[in-house]
């Protein structure tokens, strides 16, 4: 299964740990979404001409229900497919979308340290981080 990370999950040791079976494939985007905080943590909404930046990674069914169980699954966040090149990828948004919170310093930091591992533009974040 393809999985789509664009918060802590882009940090490669954290999802390792996380997920044993995951490889990491390329970065993408996810183009008419837009990445904001909620609750202090990651998430995307739909926003026409924007896009978010992320990791493809390939994980397992037990990594996915790793993830179920960290996503907290189906309460603080849903799934939501998308196709990339005629494939079925999965990634999570809140399921209650509330306003903006700013992320605590430690898990802002996880996701700077995941940009540079996916090696990704931190543009995005800094523009998610202002809005």
């Amino acid at each position: 299964m393809l999985y789509f990370a664009y918060g802590s999950n882009l940090h490669h040791l954290q999802m390792k740990k996380r997920c044993k079976d995951s490889i990491f494939l390329k970065k993408i985007n996810l183009s008419d979404y837009r990445l904001t905080f909620r609750n202090m943590y990651a998430d995307i909404e739909f926003k026409k001409k924007q896009f978010v930046t992320g990791a493809l990674y390939k994980i397992s069914k037990s990594d996915e229900k790793k993830l179920d169980i960290y996503e907290d699954y189906p309460i603080i966040y849903k799934k939501y497919y998308f196709t990339y090149y005629r494939k079925k990828v999965m990634t999570y948004t809140m399921t209650k979308k509330t306003g903006f919170t700013f992320p605590s310093e430690r898990y802002l930091n996880i996701i700077k340290k995941g940009y540079k591992d996916c090696n990704l533009d931190n543009r995005i974040l800094k523009k998610a981080l202002k809005d």
